[in-house]
């Protein structure tokens, strides 16, 4: 008799956990039906892989449900997706979407921890991004000082192509340094050289991380326990290296401000005034100013700094040669506006009207961060119409508003004319870099180095496609089909640098 009322109360239980288990919340947005355990996950893979990429997948999944809100279960995390600008919108704007997610993705990606700026929320993120944007302004971000800084790696951009005396190079190889070192300077007051091996070690590792994970943390972030089954293949083993070595990497420069800090160095760059605030802050013990959030937030600018803006820059050169018309014309802008020996800076994007629309277009057409986020809802909540409960995380699907033909009309044409003139309204359609109180603190950075260097070796050199020697086959034109990942990439093409003068 006990056996079988054992039975018959592990039935119940089970029938109770597998209706939970299947249950939406109510009114939650329209999406598929998930499986116990692992829930969407397996189908969003497929459909990724179906589609080429996670957001592809969305994108099918919301025409699918006639939705721009879809409501997913990833894993054991209830997931809702944004698909279109008021959604978008909604999300940057409303302080109830402003939390993280705390997850094992999120805690890996910070070394077991839930430090640094980008991946916190409340009053510890608001304390320590203000702390971040006064002290980068201190130094001199997106002053003068942050510009000169990007003129001199600009001037040695150039002088490695001159280098390359017109042999066929991918532009991706040679830019994230340039664009890193001017953020690196204004946070640990030096340079890193192109010849650093670890620097080399860590790029490719921040390129290996884009491709294996997506927006959302990937397998690994939704069911956890397959790091112990299969290490390499969820990505866990590449996270732990990556950690060890970024650690390693800052190590070094942290110990080395400790070794020479004097209040007097407090203003020279980001870790001298960290280490000052640790100073003050030395008899509370409440305080989060910790040489392991320093090494964090040095982290999340790492990240942050380490892609986004050199793959714009690659594509931007990648369709001077898909579009030698459109090179042609931002050619004659800038030889009209300045000198062959001036500098160019952010200063001057008012006389480059169509370089400034051709970047723009760049950015909308291809949408290397397609889904932004996670966010994470702070309480029970609605978007576009449905019920999103607390805790739930929130994806932000950039891609659908930059490419919404309901809106641009021809999304799918290149077309930099769109944002001149009276169309130029156009540019506040556009989220690269996100829209409220969590907007990318390295906007200002970011847009000056994709101008200036963009500008600067253009007015320099032809970009040219490679021509085949003789007997091998025909060069192919560069694809502009993206790699997917958290970021989208191009595919590695070859390009000619040639002298102007």
């Amino acid at each position: 008799m006990f056996a079988i009322l054992l039975s018959a109360v592990a039935v119940a239980l089970l029938c109770v956990y597998l209706i939970n288990e299947f249950r939406r919340p109510p009114n939650y947005p329209p999406g598929p039906a998930w499986l116990p355990v692992v829930g969407n996950t397996p189908y969003i893979r497929q459909l990724a892989r179906q589609y080429g990429g996670q957001h592809k997948a969305f994108e099918v999944l919301g025409k699918s449900y006639g939705s721009d809100v879809i409501g997913l279960k990833l894993g054991r995390e209830y997931v809702v997706v944004a698909l279109n600008y008021a959604a978008v919108s909604e999300v940057h704007r409303n302080d109830v979407f402003a939390g993280r997610p705390d997850n094992f993705f999120i805690r890996l990606r910070t070394m077991g921890t839930r430090l640094g700026v980008t991946c916190t929320d409340g009053p510890f993120w608001a304390e320590h991004r203000s702390f971040v944007t006064r002290h980068l302004r201190q130094a001199g971000y997106g002053r003068q000082p942050m510009q000169v800084q990007i003129q001199n790696e600009l001037n040695e951009l150039v002088d490695i192509i001159r280098g390359a005396q017109e042999r066929p190079l991918w532009p991706a190889s040679i830019l994230s340094i340039s664009v890193i070192n001017v953020l690196w300077t204004f946070v640990t007051g030096s340079r890193i050289p192109r010849d650093d091996d670890r620097l080399r070690r860590l790029l490719k590792l921040l390129q290996d991380r884009s491709k294996a994970f997506d927006m959302s943390g990937g397998v690994l972030s939704q069911l956890p326990w397959l790091r112990f089954l299969a290490p390499d293949w969820s990505g866990y083993n590449l996270l732990r290296r990556f950690n060890v070595e970024l650690n390693e990497f800052f190590a070094t420069t942290i110990t080395q401000h400790h070794r020479d800090f004097s209040e007097e160095k407090a203003t020279e760059d980001l870790i001298y005034a960290y280490i000052k605030e640790m100073h003050d802050r030395r008899d509370d013990p409440q305080s989060t100013f910790t040489d392991r959030q320093l090494t964090m937030i040095i982290l999340d600018i790492f990240i942050a700094g380490g892609q986004t803006t050199s793959t714009t820059l690659d594509l931007a050169f990648m369709m001077m040669i898909v579009r030698p018309d459109i090179q042609a014309r931002v050619r004659r802008e800038i030889d009209g506006a300045l000198r062959p020996d001036e500098l160019p800076q952010q200063a001057d994007r008012s006389q480059l009207p169509y370089t400034e629309a051709f970047l723009l277009e760049v950015q909308r057409f291809f949408h290397i961060v397609p889904v932004s986020g996670p966010r994470r809802t702070l309480a029970d909540c609605s978007l576009g119409g449905y019920r999103v409960p607390k805790d739930t995380t929130v994806l932000i699907g950039l891609k659908t508003v930059h490419m919404d033909p309901r809106y641009w009309g021809d999304p799918e044409q290149f077309r930099p004319e769109r944002f001149l003139g009276a169309a130029g309204g156009h540019a506040d359609r556009l989220m690269f870099f996100g829209i409220g109180k969590r907007r990318c603190l390295g906007e200002t950075l970011a847009r000056s180095c994709l101008f200036t260097f963009f500008v600067g070796v253009m007015q320099k050199f032809d970009l040219l496609r490679p021509t085949p020697a003789d007997g091998e086959p025909s060069v192919e034109p560069p694809s502009i089909v993206l790699n997917p990942g958290i970021t989208l990439s191009a595919k590695p093409y070859k390009v000619v640098f040639r002298p102007r003068y």
